[in-house]
């Protein structure tokens, strides 16, 4: 199409070769309407025009859909499509796409076409690594997009991503408030140490005193994931009247930052050896150290990902 008619409601993205100062062009042929704004998310109206009425957006685009919780994606990442094995493929540069015997299921998420919550992590469990994956999950049983069957339920053998995804749900935990509360626990978990997520703190009088993050078991212990939102004046009045109480009821809080948790994890791990009354052995922390080495929280990781869907 060279025009869109002005009577008409304007459509979300079009095709051809608009001559309106309303639309943006998103790649060769296809664009999309200037007020969706400039996200990433907007721009997928206009690669939604390349794909069949039975192709859908998968892995970390229906994720950025879907609002879910995700690693610090590249700029440069793809977009990801699945089609059947007759649809024609969309030959543009940024188009990853995957190829089905079956019609992918998905469903309609704000105008756009994106794999049931289940799917899209499967599709996401192929290119991202185990840390990123759990993450994902996390989010999703969280939030109750899907629920643990639902997710069993796509990884069948043969699928690619099924192993990773199954190891994954396995760790994931859907207790887990945020990104780097997610992380925080991994890295316990690596190091053999046992915790309990979103552990009630209860006083003598029966009355909650607080909720932490993580509860080293067996310990008096609780390690917890700082924010930058706990920096704010009024946040910082109330996280010290918070630890006041802790401290009445026999805890030891610990705060982290993200920091912490991605380049010194070794300070995390020898807090709760201390803790946990055992020797500090800076060994224990090479696994986590070794897997957080391939996902997306490093620059490395970040690099092996755009190697794998280039």
């Amino acid at each position: 199409m060279d025009d869109v008619s002005p009577l008409a409601p304007a459509p979300l993205g079009v095709r051809g070769n608009p001559r309106l100062k309303a639309y943006v062009r998103e790649s060769h042929g296809v664009h999309r309407r200037a007020d969706l704004g400039d996200d990433a998310v907007a721009s997928l109206h206009a690669w939604q025009l390349l794909m069949t009425d039975n192709g859908c957006f998968t892995g970390p685009t229906s994720a950025l859909v879907r609002r879910w919780w995700l690693p610090p994606l590249p700029s440069t990442t793809p977009v990801f499509m699945a089609m059947e094995l007759d649809d024609p493929r969309p030959m543009r540069c940024g188009v990853l796409t995957s190829r089905h015997t079956r019609q992918v299921v998905f469903e309609e998420i704000d105008g756009l076409r994106c794999a049931t919550a289940a799917e899209t992590l499967l599709a996401c469990a192929r290119w991202l690594c185990l840390i990123d994956v759990v993450v994902l999950v996390d989010c999703v049983l969280h939030t109750g997009q899907a629920t643990r069957s639902e997710i069993e339920e796509v990884i069948k053998p043969r699928r690619p991503g099924a192993r990773r995804l199954r190891d994954a749900l396995a760790l994931a935990d859907r207790r887990s408030e945020s990104v780097f509360e997610t992380l925080l626990r991994l890295l316990h978990v690596s190091c053999d140490i046992d915790v309990v997520p979103q552990f009630e703190v209860v006083g003598e009088d029966g009355v909650l005193v607080a909720r932490g993050d993580l509860w080293l078991r067996g310990t008096n212990s609780l390690h917890e994931f700082d924010g930058d939102e706990h920096e704010k004046p009024a946040r910082r009045v109330k996280d010290r009247r918070r630890d006041r109480k802790l401290d009445k009821a026999g805890l030891v809080r610990r705060g982290y930052t993200s920091g912490d948790v991605l380049r010194r994890p070794v300070t995390v791990l020898e807090d709760a050896d201390r803790a946990l009354g055992r020797d500090h052995d800076p060994a224990r922390i090479r696994v986590w150290t070794a897997q957080l080495r391939e996902s997306l929280f490093t620059p490395a990781g970040r690099s092996a990902f755009l190697c794998r869907v280039a």
